[in-house]
């Protein structure tokens, strides 16, 4: 016998969901927009990205699971969007701009579910613990 409560929880249920659809959607949007020109539309990032360029510096890195993002907490990925990666490693040399001032917070976070989304599970389990740990 189904009861309202079944269909109140599945409602609630479909929301969710339909709102974890809808917020990796707009990080998707907002990831082509701000972050495909240098980590690649397909999260690939730049061709040879762990060889130094003659700056230097190191090219883009994949946000795939070839790549290392999955080996940071969400507070730090965050602090490097927002704040640049000196959040993580002060004094190094990045052409990565910080975001401060052109995205918000849940603008940042909304990338950061798309890019999450796309990762095996193994890598977001992974992740996920870090994140844990890291909330402390």
């Amino acid at each position: 016998m189904v009861t309202l409560r079944t269909i109140a929880l599945l409602m609630i249920a479909g929301s969710i969901a339909n709102s974890a659809r809808a917020q990796e959607h707009f990080g998707r949007d907002l990831y082509l927009e701000r972050c495909a020109d240098c980590h690649g539309a397909e999260l690939q990032g730049q061709p040879d990205w762990m060889r130094r360029l003659p700056s230097g510096r190191l090219p883009a890195p994949p946000h795939d699971a070839t790549g290392h993002t999955w080996h940071h907490s969400d507070k730090q990925l965050l602090g490097i969007i927002r704040d640049g990666l000196s959040v993580i490693a002060p004094g190094y040399e990045t052409d990565m701009p910080s975001f401060r001032d052109s995205m918000t917070d849940a603008e940042i976070e909304a990338v950061l579910e798309y890019i999450k989304s796309t990762w095996p599970e193994r890598e977001r389990d992974i992740q996920s613990r870090r994140s844990a740990a890291d909330s402390d």
